[in-house]
C-alpha cells in the first residue's frame, strides 16, 4: 500500500514585503557608503579627540597621545580672570571676626568688610580707635587690629594699594580740642592709622590718606547712633590698573591744554 504525502503548507519563496524591504535596507547601505566615500575627515582632529578623551577620561590607555599645537591650545585656553578681592576679603575678614570678638562688650558700631567700586575696605568705628576729639589711637586691641592687618596686606599682591579715609559728625571740635575743625580732625586720624601700618612694615609707596570732615556721611546726624557710624576711618583695598575711560579723560584734557597753548 502505497504511503500518500505529506503536503507542506509553507509559502515556496519569501513573502513579498520581505524582498521590498531587503532592497530598502540595500539601497540606504548603498547610500551611506558613497556619503562616507565623498567625505573628508581631518585625521589631526580625530586624533586630537581621541588623546583629549583618554586624557579627561583615562579610559584608552595606551592608546594613540595627541600633541595638541601652540595654536589650538592658545584658542582653547580659557581667559583667566582673577578676582583680586577673593582671597585677600577672606583673609581681611577673618581678621574682622577676631576684632569683633575681642571687643565683643565695646558697644557702638562694629567692625566691617565691605565692598567697593574698585575693591573693598574696611570701616572701623572711630570709637574702637580714638577718644572723643582725639586722634591718638590708645586701644591695644585695635593695635593689634592694625597690625594684622598689616601683616595682611604685606602678602598681597604689590599693585594692590592702600587709601586711609577719615570721617566725622557733624559736631565740631570742642573748644579746648587742639583741631580747630573737622577737617583736621578726620585728616589726623586717617593719619595715625596710617602711620600704624607702616610701623608694622607696609611700604608707604603703596598708601595714601585723606580726610573727609562731616561731608560724606553713611546715615543721619540727627541721632546719637547716626552721628557714631559717621565717625569712622575706612582702609580701601584697590588695584591700580586704570580704564579705558581714565585714557579717553587724559587724552580729553590733553587736547584741552594744547588748544589752550595755541590761542
Amino acid at each position: 500500500m502505497a504511503k500518500k504525502k505529506c503536503v507542506c503548507d509553507c509559502q515556496k519563496c519569501l513573502p513579498a514585503w520581505l524582498a521590498a524591504f531587503g532592497d530598502l535596507m540595500s539601497l540606504l547601505l548603498c547610500f551611506f557608503v558613497l556619503l562616507l566615500s565623498m567625505s573628508t575627515m581631518d585625521a589631526k582632529k580625530v586624533s586630537d579627540a581621541i588623546g583629549s578623551l583618554s586624557g579627561a577620561l583615562s579610559v584608552l590607555e595606551g592608546g594613540t597621545q595627541a600633541e595638541i599645537s601652540p595654536d589650538r591650545l592658545k584658542q582653547a585656553t580659557p581667559i583667566e580672570r582673577r578676582e583680586e578681592t577673593a582671597e585677600e576679603v577672606n583673609r581681611v575678614a577673618q581678621a574682622v571676626i577676631e576684632i569683633k570678638e575681642m571687643t565683643q562688650g565695646g558697644g557702638g558700631p562694629a567692625v566691617t568688610v565691605e565692598e567697593a567700586e574698585e575693591g573693598f575696605f574696611i570701616r572701623l568705628p572711630a570709637n574702637l580707635l580714638f577718644k572723643p576729639g582725639s586722634a591718638r589711637i590708645e586701644n591695644q586691641d585695635a593695635i593689634l587690629f592694625l597690625k594684622r592687618i598689616a601683616l595682611i596686606i604685606m602678602q598681597f599682591p604689590n599693585n594692590i594699594e592702600i587709601s586711609v579715609r577719615g570721617h566725622t559728625d557733624d559736631q565740631p571740635p570742642a573748644p579746648k580740642s587742639p583741631f580747630k575743625d573737622n577737617w583736621e580732625l578726620s585728616s589726623a586720624r586717617a593719619i595715625s592709622v596710617l602711620q600704624e601700618l607702616h610701623l608694622a612694615g607696609v611700604e608707604p609707596k603703596r598708601t595714601s590718606t585723606a580726610g573727609f570732615a562731616k561731608y560724606r556721611p553713611v546715615t543721619t546726624n540727627a541721632t546719637k547712633d547716626g552721628r557714631a557710624k559717621n565717625r569712622r576711618v575706612d582702609i580701601y583695598f584697590f588695584g591700580t590698573q586704570k580704564s579705558a575711560g581714565d585714557g579717553a579723560q587724559k587724552s580729553v584734557l590733553d587736547s584741552g591744554m594744547t588748544s589752550v597753548k595755541e590761542k
